[in-house]
């Protein structure tokens, strides 16, 4: 059976529609990269992006050029933490999600 929209499409598609669920994939994306899927959570970004705000007002927020950053979230890319901290403050601010990174306690 041969599918007729991407994976891609149809969250990108979600992501448009419904706010809460955009906020939600962004909190997620935070807490894979914090997980230490750094690939995984570039992905994700790169959806979000996609489906939310869009490279060209990305760029304008953290001031790196629209290539640079479709390259930086795209399954190959290595963005440092600086971008990566740009991006996530942009989207954060974009959608209107707090984050909060706690460490986790160790057991006794």
């Amino acid at each position: 059976m041969k599918l007729t929209r991407d994976a891609s499409e149809t969250i990108v598609a979600r992501l448009r529609r419904e706010p809460a669920f955009a906020r939600g994939a962004l909190t997620e994306a935070v807490t894979v990269f914090l997980g230490g899927e750094p690939e995984v959570a570039r992905l994700m970004l790169r959806d979000i992006v996609n489906g939310t705000l869009g490279f060209e007002k990305l760029a304008d927020l953290t001031g790196i050029p629209p290539k640079s950053l479709h390259r930086m979230l795209s399954a190959r890319g290595n963005p440092g933490m600086d971008n990566l901290a740009a991006i996530f403050e942009a989207m954060t601010g974009h959608l209107r999600v707090d984050v909060e990174a706690r460490a986790k306690k160790k057991a006794a």
